[in-house]
């Protein structure tokens, strides 16, 4: 297993297979199957249940297998937002390659008594996050007034890399009502192993809607954020730990994917 001993030091990063993975709980350590090197050169089966994925955190997002859908995990939960921005409950017999999970503990939690715009609400978030973290996790719950979303259909065997799959990505608005935000922002140096900046998945109150997001206003509301101190994360087999960051082609491929609104 090529591990970078920089992104050891700098994430307090612990990697393993998964015949050594434990029942590992603890507060502001995020946890993560595969990486999203390994999702950009099309690796879509994932040998981690969404059962076992729970069992490392409350709070987070990713995929399927087949790359079939958005996910989204709040309060222990476990949702697929479809292509069509519809969702429904997961199963714990099925399997994820790519996730990111925390036992969510907020260190700052702010009220939000007005409509903030997406980048208004990023700001909200950088400035509570306690002074020194790399890593952070977050969580909005109030009214979305209006969320730009998209999510993937499943691929086909032979699976195509992402930046070719994503072309089959659907755009749609969730219509204004209440919901819940959740996600992360991870430092530039972690690209490659993770999407660098903020990554963010929606939710209606509801639970009919949802998917990853693209932009959004939202407000009133409560914002939480939490400091992340630990990236512990379980490797597929034959998916090995990048040795360094993420290429200059593959961070502007994930940028193009996670946050160009078409």
């Amino acid at each position: 297993m090529a591990i970078d001993p920089q992104l050891i030091e700098l994430l307090h990063l612990e990697a393993v297979r998964h015949a050594a993975l434990g029942e590992e709980r603890a507060a502001h350590v995020a946890f993560q199957t595969s990486t999203l090197a390994a999702l950009l050169d099309g690796a879509y089966d994932g040998d981690l249940t969404i059962g076992e994925l729970r069992r490392h955190g409350d709070l987070g997002l990713g995929t399927f297998d087949a790359l079939d859908g958005e996910m989204v995990v709040v309060d222990g939960e476990v949702w697929r937002a479809r292509v069509d921005g519809t969702i429904e409950a997961v199963r714990d017999d099925e399997c994820t390659p790519f996730a990111v999970v925390t036992p969510f503990s907020a260190d700052a939690t702010v009220a939000v008594d007005r409509e903030l715009s997406h980048d208004q609400l990023l700001a909200l978030a950088t400035a509570q996050a306690p002074p020194g973290s790399r890593m952070q996790g977050l969580r909005f719950d109030g009214r979305l007034a209006a969320v730009h979303a998209r999510s993937v259909p499943p691929q086909r065997k032979p699976y195509l890399p992402l930046a070719e799959a994503a072309k089959s990505a659907q755009d749609f608005m969730l219509e204004e009502r209440d919901g819940t935000l959740v996600g992360f922002c991870f430092p530039a140096f972690a690209s490659g192993i993770e999407l660098a900046g903020f990554h963010l998945h929606a939710i209606t109150a509801d639970r009919t809607r949802g998917g990853h997001v693209l932009g959004a206003r939202v407000g009133p509301g409560v914002l939480q954020v939490g400091a992340l101190t630990d990236l512990h994360m379980e490797l597929p087999p034959g998916v090995e730990l990048p040795d360094g960051r993420a290429s200059a082609a593959d961070a502007a491929a994930l940028d193009r994917l996670e946050n160009d609104p078409r």
